[in-house]
């Protein structure tokens, strides 16, 4: 599913409203790297849990990278686990974006859709690694219509 399927159609309004992305990205840095290239405002979650975690203030998407065993037990990063654990974070979330790898097979993208199970968000897109061209143009396209969608919801 990509990005564009899981918003649906076009919704017009005169406001616009602005997500802001949340991400993790590990030292190998794709996330980071796919995240740059969005050009969007983005908060990278902190690598070192001993770091403080900044509340986030409005609406957000979180890209979320997969870390799983072969299994896919611990395929949430602990630092977003500790992110979403703060209330205001996670009632602030309105998507969640997937980053993983294909050679992990059925965990490809597993933290994503674990994340938005459990905050009942919908899982905007996956991603292999830092994203294709195509991923970019996707994603920002996908981004545009909630923005519109959210928008119209708050009118």
């Amino acid at each position: 599913m990509t990005a564009v399927d899981a918003l649906g159609g076009e919704h017009s309004t005169a406001a616009a409203t602005t997500l802001e992305l949340v991400y993790f990205s590990s030292r190998s840095g794709n996330t980071h790297r796919f995240v740059e290239r969005l050009d969007r405002p983005a908060h990278r979650i902190p690598i070192e849990q001993d770091e403080e975690l900044a509340s986030q203030g409005g609406p957000f998407v979180l890209i979320c990278p997969t870390y799983a065993d072969g299994e896919g037990k611990g395929a949430v990063p602990k630092q977003v686990i500790r992110f979403l654990n703060v209330s205001a974070n996670r009632e602030a979330l309105v998507g969640v974006i997937a980053t993983g790898n294909r050679n992990f097979g059925a965990t490809f993208a597993l933290a994503g859709r674990i994340v938005a199970d459990k905050c009942k968000v919908p899982l905007l897109y996956s991603l292999e690694l830092a994203g294709t061209d195509t991923d970019i143009a996707r994603t920002r396209e996908g981004l545009a219509k909630l923005e519109r969608e959210l928008c119209s919801t708050a009118i």
